[in-house]
Order: C-alpha cells, then sequence, then structure tokens
C-alpha cells in the first residue's frame, strides 16, 4: 500500500496547493508579465479593490498577485516558482523576443541546466525580482 492510498484509507486525505501569494510594486506591469510570458489566463477575484489579480493554475491551484509592495527586493533563487511547458527552445524564443535574461542553474547566462533524469531548466526573475523555473518537464505537461 502506497503512502497516499493509506493516507486516504485511514480518512486523513492530504492538505491541497490552494494558491500562491507574490506580492508586487506594480500590478499591472506584473499580471502583464505573467500572461504574456507564460500565458496564464486571469480569473475573477473577489476583493475589486484593485489590489488583487488573479490567475488560474490548472490543476495546481492559482496564483494571487497583491499590490503593496514598497520596492523590489533580493530573492535568492533557492525560493523560486517553477512552471513546465511543452518546448523551452519555443519559451526561449519569447524570453528572447521581450528580451529577458535568463540564467541556468549555476548563473551561466543564456545556457539551459539539464537534470540527471533529462528535463531542461532555465532561471529568470519577474518585474520585482522573484525568480521562477520554467522546464519542459513532460509528466506535468500532459
Amino acid at each position: 500500500m502506497t503512502r497516499s492510498s493509506a493516507q486516504t484509507n485511514s480518512g486523513k486525505e492530504s492538505a491541497v496547493l490552494n494558491h500562491i501569494a507574490v506580492y508586487v510594486t506594480d500590478l499591472d506591469k506584473s499580471a502583464s508579465f505573467y500572461e504574456k510570458l507564460l500565458h496564464l489566463r486571469q480569473i475573477e477575484e473577489p476583493f475589486k479593490d484593485g489590489r488583487h489579480i488573479w490567475f488560474s493554475l490548472g490543476g495546481a491551484g492559482q496564483m494571487h498577485l497583491i499590490k503593496g509592495a514598497k520596492q523590489t527586493m533580493v530573492h535568492d533563487k533557492n525560493e523560486h516558482l517553477c512552471f513546465s511547458v511543452p518546448s523551452i527552445a519555443d519559451f526561449l524564443k519569447r524570453l528572447d523576443a521581450e528580451k529577458i535574461d535568463y540564467v541556468n542553474w549555476e548563473g551561466t547566462a543564456r545556457a539551459p541546466t539539464v537534470r540527471v533524469d533529462g528535463v531542461r531548466q532555465i532561471y529568470f526573475q519577474d518585474p520585482d525580482g522573484h525568480w521562477l523555473e520554467v522546464n519542459d518537464e513532460k509528466r506535468l505537461n500532459k
């Protein structure tokens, strides 16, 4: 019996991710960035206060952009959000068209990392300096 089936059988279901909140300085700029590069789809948000924009992340939940950060901060690359795409090559063309710099894990510019399992990945930052990883992990692109 797997751990997850044991949890279900005992009535102790695992928690699921509901949303990720990202604190931003410029709500419209950040929303445009995520829509244009990652093709995220905006969904209705209940506050209607001009401080929130929500995106669907499919089965992974939602991303909530929240306006109010006073300044861009330095973030460590180890703390990042990761998105999977069907083609890293096509995604890199999008980054190049938008003149967005990207690096591999070691920090080499414009060079994807290839993990031991063959997944290709790159890292770049959003307008507020939050690190993002984009990879081509196939099991997540079905």
